[in-house]
């Protein structure tokens, strides 16, 4: 049974029986609450986030309320999963508001490709490219408005960002707390000398940024220290205060109620803050996530939280919970720099090591599949993966390639490389001179690249810029003195059209392939997210996984070859033992290993072996 189309009501509706929270919901709640605030706290705010709940819910539809009686959390993710990651203003025209120009243009051109639109913030913002929000409830007017988005949510899922970690050093409610209101006195976290913070615990806090972790401000009270974890624009909120914690959830359940699908919770990592440790990934902050998680599974059952932590793999992992309780889907953070090394060494060693690692969360979670984004690569989510020599390789190949690199202060104070500032097209492909290397040959690379991304465990995500093959925008980042403008260019729509049009230009290419790759997934049972994947060892010439349904004897070999050479190689015995004849989805064409048992893989070809013979 498919979602209904209309949602939530304009106005709650107070005439149906309200919203009855369900004991164990409230137990857990009240658990969460007690962990953070102590139960007497927990026992005075609980009743306030209860009457939220009811309010969301009295905005609900019958028919949605109806739909979820049947909905399965264990089918939130199919192959059929492809997300389109944008910023709402990356394609212009003079005559209409962006997000209008977004919706026309995605629909006519990947309608049939993505299922899935995250736009990345959309809302008022001072500085970061929209990740220094100046009001979590409204739209940009710029961009357009509510309507527009919910237009774009009828005929696409929708990912909204929960930047719930810092606000705007301009927006209101730091305005407040400069004039000392009140209500905001504990929104943020002050110190009033920096003799408050020892140089020990200084040294203990983990940072992102190069920048002071405190920024001073000049308040009705005299000058105050106010904690900045990413920029004196970006104020970290104080979760510290119930009123805080309470306040978010009204804005997220608000996001549910204007149409999110997925709601991603950016930095999440350094949320709560706590002098005397490193301030990430704190018990509390997994509690926050475990609190937002039971509160979708109490009142919107189909919506799905996903992580953006930025940090070694390990650590980034933890924030599946067990499987049931925190986030449905992970940034698998792994993935871009192991593949980028891959592609640039010839060598899969590195990749298939870590590959073998990655098994099943649970029938509710997932990995988030990405090579690029609007920030970087980042370094960090490999730590221990690879070594000192490559992460110094690939920070020589993205210089090398006319990107730049992102440092972070560590613990000793000194700066170590934190993110790679390229195109994932210049990253893989380095020069464009059609004197040193033909077209076909770079997008072919390009392609093969995405591919492993397309069909590995988890569900696919493709940036605008990845989408269309961007090149290094070096002119931005020089206007706007910042390393991550080198991917974030605004398009012009009728230049994006006439490329698109132009069969012969590296983006229809790329977004032809692409789009055949998708469709492939699309109608492939075996490529179900949570699909068993078992990594083989071919040659280091190749990526080599098997995508299998627990109760079906059939698989899907998928094999990426990242050398422009051409590669023989031996399909597993194992996989060999109840049939010679496959069949590959890329070419649409028989193997018969009893003919032959040895199979070649053309440079950075593709190839998607299934365990069985084309039907008659």
């Amino acid at each position: 049974m498919k979602k209904p189309v209309n949602q939530h009501n304009l106005e709650p509706d107070y005439s149906r029986p309200l919203f009855e929270v369900p004991i164990d919901i409230k137990r857990k709640i009240i658990n969460i609450l007690t962990l953070l605030y102590g139960s007497e706290v927990s026992r005075r705010i609980y009743p306030e986030l209860e009457r939220i709940m009811k309010v969301y819910y009295a905005y609900k539809c019958d028919d949605l309320i109806e739909w979820e009686k049947s909905f399965d959390k264990s089918e939130m993710f199919g192959q059929e999963d492809v997300i389109l990651i944008t910023y709402g203003d990356i394609i212009q025209n003079n005559s209409k508001k962006p997000l209008k120009v977004l919706a026309d243009f995605c629909r006519d051109y990947f309608s049939n490709s993505f299922n899935t639109i995250h736009i990345l913030p959309f809302f008022p913002y001072s500085s970061d490219r929209g990740f220094s929000v100046k009001d979590f409830e409204e739209v940009d007017h710029n961009l357009g408005t509510w309507s527009d988005i919910e237009d774009i949510g009828k005929d696409f899922k929708l990912m909204f960002d929960g930047v719930f970690n810092h606000i705007s050093a301009k927006s209101k409610w730091f305005q407040e707390f400069l004039n000392g209101n009140p209500d905001f006195k504990n929104f943020f976290i002050v110190l009033s000398t920096s003799e408050m913070v020892s140089e020990d615990h200084l040294k203990l806090i983990v940072r992102p940024r190069t920048s002071s972790l405190f920024t001073e401000f000049q308040t009705i009270e005299g000058p105050k220290l106010v904690w900045t974890t990413f920029s004196p624009d970006q104020v970290d909120l104080n979760f510290h205060n119930p009123k805080v914690l309470i306040k978010m959830i009204d804005i997220f359940l608000t996001y549910v109620r204007r149409g999110a699908d997925m709601i991603r919770l950016d930095a999440v990592t350094y949320l709560w803050e706590e002098l005397g440790t490193d301030c990430v990934h704190l018990k509390q902050t997994h509690a926050i996530i475990k609190l937002f998680r039971v509160i979708l599974d109490a009142v919107a059952p189909y919506v799905a939280l996903i992580t953006e932590t930025n940090v070694p793999h390990e650590q980034n992992i933890q924030y599946f919970g067990n499987g049931y309780d925190e986030a449905q889907m992970v940034y698998n953070f792994a993935l871009p720099p192991l593949v980028y090394h891959s592609f640039v060494t010839g060598k899969t060693n590195k990749l298939t090591k870590w590959a073998k690692t990655i098994k099943r969360i649970s029938e509710q979670a997932t990995y988030f599949n990405f090579l690029d984004s609007h920030d970087g690569i980042g370094l960090l989510p490999v730590k221990g993966i690879l070594d000192n020599d490559d992460i110094d390789f690939l920070v020589y190949k993205t210089v090398e390639r006319g990107g730049y690199i992102s440092y972070r202060t560590d613990s000793d104070g000194s700066e170590s490389p934190y993110e790679l500032n390229i195109t994932w097209y210049s990253a893989i492909n380095g020069s464009d001179d059609e004197t040193v290397e033909d077209q076909a040959v770079r997008v072919k690379r390009y392609i093969a690249s995405r591919a492993i991304a397309l069909f590995f465990l988890g569900v696919p995500g493709i940036y605008f810029h990845g989408l269309i093959g961007s090149k290094n925008d070096a002119e931005a980042v020089l206007k706007e003195k910042n390393t991550r403008s080198i991917n974030r260019e605004v398009i012009d729509g009728q230049t994006l059209k006439k490329k698109l049009e132009d069969k012969n230009s590296i983006s229809a290419q790329i977004v032809d392939n692409l789009n055949e790759l998708i469709n492939i997934r699309k109608n492939e049972v075996l490529f179900q997210p949570n699909a068993r994947q078992y990594v083989y060892e071919i040659s280091e010439k190749l990526f080599a996984f098997v995508r299998k349904l627990d109760e079906s004897d059939e698989f899907v070999l998928c094999i990426i070859n990242v050398t422009r050479e051409r590669v023989p190689f031996e399909i597993p015995d194992e996989l060999t033992g109840k049939t010679k004849l496959f069949y590959e989805l890329v070419s649409k064409r028989n193997i018969d290993l009893g003919k032959n048992s040895k199979v070649e893989i053309d440079g950075y070809g593709i190839m998607l072996i299934k365990s069985s013979k084309k039907p008659a």
